[in-house]
């Protein structure tokens, strides 16, 4: 454990960086779009990093010491530079960024707290799916589709060592 927290800033932010393009990649993956039918939609996209960014941050909560903490928020730091970054391409205004900004990183404390009670409770994965990724307009296919391959990912993130994961290496 004493390892783990001694990870230089500078390592800690290469490791955000690389476990965010994962987290980026991840979510544009055709399949989601085409067999989870998630609507190919800025909404849509944002639901994706929104899922798979809780999905990393979840299991970055297994993990104790300081530099988990610091990768978290290192990585929500990541998760912020890049939706405002989104919204000034959209063209949304200087004015309106910083609320826009807000309710971004609101609906991604939402969706990590669904998603969180959802895999304690062992239940309600579905239903936060629903929520957050379809606006409740998901058919019972779909939600089991989608439900299959969030647990799978759930899955392969538990697989990774501490030390891997605490590197960056979670692709």
């Amino acid at each position: 454990m004493p390892f783990l927290s001694r990870r230089k800033p500078n390592e800690i932010a290469e490791a955000a960086a690389a476990l965010y393009r994962d987290v980026v990649e991840k979510a544009r993956r055709p399949e989601w779009y085409r067999e989870g039918n998630v609507p190919d939609t800025v909404d849509g996209r944002f639901d994706m990093v929104a899922l798979m960014l809780s999905l990393l941050l979840l299991r970055l909560e297994t993990i104790e010491g300081r530099s988990s903490h610091r990768l978290g928020v290192l990585l929500t730091e990541r998760f912020v530079d890049d939706m405002d970054s989104s919204l000034r391409t959209i063209g949304i205004g200087d004015m309106a960024i910083g609320k826009q900004v807000g309710r971004t990183l609101s609906a991604l404390g939402g969706r990590l707290g669904a998603y969180r009670d959802a895999f304690r409770q062992g239940t309600g994965l579905r239903r936060a799916l629903n929520r957050n990724v379809y606006r409740g307009e998901a058919d019972a296919e779909t939600l089991e589709w989608m439900a299959e391959r969030v647990r799978e990912e759930v899955l392969r993130l538990g697989q990774i060592s501490d030390q891997a994961f605490l590197s960056g290496e979670a692709a």
